[in-house]
């Protein structure tokens, strides 16, 4: 957890006072046995009613004082603990979005968004609960056990034993829950999952009426999680009834040994009360301080797990040593070079021995069945995945030489799954070119034929939900291609991008982003004939294999793949 600490250099004022004042408030604590012990020997066996009413104003006094005290403690650590969950949640968001998709599919979503919030939460109580009581709660009991010497010190051993047996007691608590909340948290992770799984899915749940097996599968899930959340809770539990049974024991004895005392005059009736109120502190202090250990042992786990997240690095890094060779024109604009590509270590390659080249300004498609390695092809040009074998050039460059934030200025891609986000649709567009005016993004909505579909929604400003929740997936496609238009990359790929759009809306997208002023390098890729054909080269796909490559009426005639693909949209015009 130490690696976190820096994250309270900013408050490093409150996290100096807090515990400060803590143990003001802690001194008070223990100064109101003694003043009641002078009331009761001085004042009540007396009858001094002077004394009394000093010590009645001073308990008052110590209560209001000590009051405002704990106050403005905890305002101190609550203002630490939340600035602190907001730094660490800032980094580990930001240390997230660093990360390449290799990464985020190592992890997995479920287990980022986790770590993200339960985790952070965990944390943050963790600091807020230690601020709080790491000092005050040790001061007390020792404080207590010093007091007790003070009035005698035979009794005083008595606290010796109880300190020894507890210490004993939240040490074999910390060894044993530990690991078992780290499983816990682990855990946690599977029921997210589960949980946004459904979610996103709900449709083809209720299509195949899977909604039984759903919940089987969550129930099976909860189980597990409940039941090593109560054997982690039954452990934890046995701290509050172990602190009661063994303080409790020694209030017993120590009573009694008050008792004989009095009796024989070592002892008087306040020192006694003193004694018990001293080990009733204990015991008070001792529960809180339970509840910090079991607090602690959370945001330990928590903590390791963060850092877990933290260790891992992007593997996308990149320095340009030529940045204007990327223009070059006497280069290919894209060159793939004997490529393969392994999402896993023990998978079998997505892709194998890809070689083909792109020239600027030319168009390009690529074609091929259901997990033929079309999106594989199309990731590994912004690097979005590295290639296990070969090289992938953008403008004679190998794209791990190139500065990451310059190759995808460079290279635009548009996702088979268009992804809007909640805000407006001019916030939208400007994600890819923060600096487009309103007119340069009217015309990358009119390239993509969305501009007729901005105008009925109510321009620009029209509300945009989470996920684009509010139009349509033809929309949502249209308005996703728009908004890579904004930024003119040079490189443009379409990747499946327009499955939703119908013939004719498809076609006058082709022809348009043909018209383009800036003339940039095209690559579609999709699964029908009619997108690719009137591409300047087509690259068949099967099974991650490059089947064929060459123009439309070429392959018809070369490449059984491709005719296949071919007539099984326009079989009825063969016959």
């Amino acid at each position: 957890m130490h690696e976190l600490v820096k994250y309270l250099n900013d408050y490093k004022k409150e996290c100096v006072l807090s515990p400060l004042l803590k143990m003001l408030e802690a001194v008070f604590e223990l100064t109101v046995p003694l003043v009641i012990a002078r009331m009761i020997d001085k004042g009540i066996k007396a009858g001094d009613g002077t004394i009394i009413t000093v010590s009645f104003v001073t308990l008052i006094f110590l209560g209001i004082v000590g009051l405002c005290v704990s106050a403005t403690a905890q305002y101190f650590a609550a203002k630490a603990a939340t600035g602190f969950s907001a730094g660490l949640r800032h980094d580990l968001f930001e240390h997230i979005l660093s990360f390449g998709f290799a990464e985020i599919d190592r992890l997995g979503t479920s287990t980022l968004i986790t770590r993200m919030t339960a985790d952070v939460n965990a944390l943050q109580n963790g600091v807020n609960m230690f601020l709080r009581l790491f000092l005050r709660s040790p001061f007390i009991v020792a404080g207590a056990m010093i007091m007790a010497f003070t009035i005698d010190v035979k009794s005083a051993f008595i606290f010796v034993g109880v300190i020894a047996a507890l210490a004993v007691v939240i040490y074999f608590v910390m060894t044993i829950n530990i690991p078992l909340l780290k499983r816990v948290q682990s855990k946690l992770d599977e029921i997210t999952r589960l949980v946004r799984e459904n979610l996103s899915g709900v449709r083809v749940i209720r299509a195949f009426t899977l909604e039984e097996d759903s919940v089987a599968r969550f129930i099976d899930a909860n189980s597990h999680l409940t039941s090593m959340m109560q054997r982690s809770g039954k452990i934890s539990a046995l701290l509050n009834p172990l602190t009661y049974v063994i303080v409790n024991i020694s209030i017993v004895f120590l009573i009694a040994a008050g008792d004989y005392q009095i009796r024989a005059g070592i002892l008087t009736t306040g020192a006694v009360v003193a004694l018990y109120n001293y080990m009733s502190q204990i015991l008070l202090e001792l529960i809180k301080f339970a509840n910090l250990i079991v607090t602690l042992n959370r945001s330990v786990a928590s903590a390791q797990r963060v850092n877990e997240i933290f260790d891992v690095s992007c593997s996308m890094t990149g320095d340009p040593s030529h940045p204007d060779i990327i223009n070059a024109s006497d280069v290919p604009e894209v060159e793939f070079r004997n490529v393969s590509l392994r999402y896993h270590e023990n998978a079998d390659d997505a892709i194998s021995g890809i070689s083909f080249k792109i020239e600027k300004g030319s168009s390009f498609g690529i074609i091929g069945g259901t997990g033929a390695g079309k999106s594989s092809v199309a990731h590994l040009i912004p690097r979005f995945y590295d290639a296990t074998e070969g090289e992938v050039l953008v403008g004679g460059i190998n794209v791990k030489d190139i500065d990451l934030s310059a190759l995808r200025k460079h290279v635009g891609i548009v996702m088979q799954k268009a992804v809007l986000f909640e805000g407006t649709i001019r916030d939208n567009m400007l994600i890819a070119s923060p600096g487009a005016t309103d007119e340069e993004i009217m015309e990358a909505l009119e390239t993509a034929v969305c501009s007729e579909v901005v105008r009925e929604k109510g321009g620009l400003d029209a509300h945009v939900e989470a996920s684009g929740k509010n139009f349509s997936g033809g929309q949502r496609q249209r308005l996703a291609i728009a908004r890579v238009l904004c930024a003119k990359p040079s490189v443009l790929i379409l990747d499946d991008s327009s499955s939703a759009l119908d013939f004719l809306t498809d076609k006058k997208l082709r022809e348009n982003i043909t018209g383009l002023s800036y003339h940039p390098t095209v690559i579609i890729i999709s699964q029908r004939t009619a997108s690719v054909e009137g591409c300047d080269s087509i690259m068949v796909l099967d099974d991650g294999k490059c089947s064929a490559i060459g123009p439309h009426a070429k392959l018809l005639e070369t490449c059984g793949v491709y005719k296949e693909i071919y007539l099984s949209l326009y079989r009825k015009e063969e016959d």
